[in-house]
This record gives structure tokens, sequence and C-alpha cells, in this order.
């Protein structure tokens, strides 16, 4: 039975405050859901129509309530939603150290939900399982977020922290994205590093520059002014996927 008070609790969680509240976040559709079952997360809600359930394995170590797809409507972030829904347990915001034999991304005050979620599927597909984040990066939970992984985020690891402390400690090489560094095509990418994203508007911010051992740019052809943070990532992680990435698939 899907209670007035479940429903509330819900809905509260597409905002950021109730989701540190209450170390939960939901995953919407059948997709992503599906992906999420078979991942380490903890699950602690399952809702799903009678077909879906039908379809997945479940256990008893979450409550399981069987809705029709006029309850899944409003439900969660996306009216188009009318399969699954999962609330599931966040987990520890746990420091990630990368070695000199594979790349993770570093974003840089990435505010675009949609942008963090392209990124992160994109990470996934060439191979890559970290993210550093600055703190102003969004919010990995956030509904938009999960949705446009495409469930990839059960394969990320991320880390949201200090950008300036995290950078001052590393010893492998850092690429930073400027439009005046060498031209990707040119640069010769080693077994692993960092690859600095900025802000989609304001770029790397300044008090990083000085942790940045080679400013890289992906070359214009045209007139465009900047290109979309997602996009950017989707490059460059192309641009190093011949070396340690294509060995670890």
């Amino acid at each position: 039975m899907l209670s007035k008070a479940k429903i509330k609790f819900i809905k509260s969680l597409q905002i950021k405050k109730y989701r540190k509240q209450e170390q939960c976040f939901i995953v919407e559709g059948a997709k992503s859901v599906r992906e999420l079952l078979t991942s380490d997360f903890k699950v602690k809600i399952l809702l799903g129509t009678p077909a879906f359930l039908s379809s997945v394995d479940h256990n008893e170590g979450y409550e399981l309530i069987e809705v029709n797809e006029k309850d899944l409507e409003g439900l969660g972030e996306f009216q188009s939603n009318d399969t699954a829904l999962a609330v599931v347990q966040t987990k520890m915001n746990d420091a990630l150290t990368v070695d000199h034999q594979e790349y993770a991304l570093v974003l840089d005050d990435i505010r675009d939900p949609g942008n963090l979620g392209t990124i992160i599927r994109t990470a996934d597909w060439f191979g890559m399982k970290k993210i550093i984040a600055s703190n102003e990066t969004a919010d990995f939970y956030n509904p938009k977020v999960i949705s446009a992984t495409m469930g990839s985020f059960t394969r990320i690891q991320m880390y949201y922290t200090d950008l300036a402390e995290y950078l001052y400690k590393v010893k492998i090489p850092v690429f930073g994205t400027y439009l005046e560094g060498t031209d990707i095509h040119k640069v010769t990418f080693d077994k692993g590093g960092l690859i600095i994203i900025g802000n989609e508007s304001k770029g790397i911010h300044p008090a990083l520059e000085k942790f940045v051992t080679q400013k890289i740019t992906i070359p214009r052809y045209g007139n465009a002014e900047s290109l979309n943070a997602g996009i950017a990532a989707g490059i460059l992680c192309f641009a190093v996927s011949g070396k340690n990435l294509k060995d670890a698939s």
C-alpha cells in the first residue's frame, strides 16, 4: 500500500536538503532500476508495476510495493516514468586516490545536472571509474543527474572535495582544459593522470591553475564560443582511450 506519508517522503527526496537528511535518493525508470538491482547500492524501497516486478529478481532486504502506472505519475521527477521507482541509500563520500596507471576526471564547478549525468555516462563508456568533483559541482544524487546517466551511476565512484587541497597532494600528471592549451592531437598522454574540466561558463578556477602540469585544448575549427562540458568530456575521454582504458575493458 502506497500511503500518503510514503508519497510525501519520496517526493521530498527531489530536494537536496532532504536527500542529505534522509541519506536516500530516488532512481526512476525500468532501465536504471534494473541496473540498480544488480549493483552494490542498498535499496530501501522498490515500487513497480506487476509486470516490472515479475521481470526482476528481488529479495527481502527492502520494502516491496506493487503500484499501477497512475500511482507513479508525479511521484518522481519525471512524468514519463510509468514502470518503476526505487528509494536507495546514498553512499559515504569516501576519498578516492588515482594512481599513475589510470585516468580520472576532475570536475571544477559543473553546475548543470544534465551535464554531470552525461559526463558520468561518458566516463563509464570509456572505462573510467573515478570522478573527483568540487563541492560546488551538481549533486550526484540529483534525480536529473541519475536519469541522465542511464544506469552508469552504479559503476562510477565520485568524490566531492576541495580541489585545491586534493590537487596539492597528487603526484601524477594533471591536464587542464584551456582555450590557449596544446592541441590534444599533439599531446602525449601517458598511462594515467587527471583531466580537469572547468565550469560551463567560467572555465577552470584560477586557484587551480598552478596544479596543472599541462594545459590542453580541443581545437576549434568553426566559430562557436565554447563547448558543452559534457561534449568536451567525451572528446577528452576519447583522446586518452588508447591508453590503459582500453586495456582495462
